[in-house]
C-alpha cells in the first residue's frame, strides 16, 4: 500500500491483482476488463485494503478498461481509507447547521413545525 501524495490504488496495483486471477504475469492482463475480472478485481482490493467497496451498477457498468476500474475503485478506497474526510453531503452548510449524521435538525426562530 502506498502512503503519502501517491495514489493509493493505481494501475500497477490492479494489473498485479489481475494477474493473480488465472496465474498470469502482469504484462499479459488485457487493458479491457470483463465482469468476471471486474468482480475479482473488487474482491482483490476489498482484501487488501481490508475495506468493503460499495459501487452502484450504473457506475459497475461503465467500466471496460483497467484505468476505468482504477479510476472508480481508487476514489471509493480512497473515501474509505480516510473516514475523518466527512462525504461532501454530510458537511453542513452553514457552521451552525447540524449535519445529517447527528439526527436532529433545528428549526428556525419563525419556521413553523411540520
Amino acid at each position: 500500500m502506498s502512503t503519502g501524495s501517491e495514489p493509493r490504488f493505481g494501475r500497477p496495483e490492479a494489473m498485479a491483482m489481475l494477474a493473480r486471477y488465472g496465474d498470469r504475469s502482469p504484462d499479459q492482463v488485457d487493458d479491457q476488463i470483463g465482469s468476471l475480472e471486474l468482480t475479482w478485481l473488487i474482491a482483490e482490493a476489498e482484501q487488501t485494503y481490508g475495506v468493503q467497496l460499495d459501487l452502484d451498477d450504473d457506475r459497475l457498468d461503465t467500466i471496460r478498461t483497467v484505468d476505468d476500474a482504477v479510476a472508480a475503485l481508487g476514489a471509493q478506497l480512497d473515501r474509505a481509507l480516510r473516514p475523518d474526510d466527512p462525504p461532501r453531503s454530510e458537511t453542513p452548510l452553514r457552521p451552525d447547521a447540524p449535519t445529517r449524521s447527528e439526527g436532529t435538525f433545528r428549526l428556525d426562530a419563525g419556521a413553523a413545525a411540520p
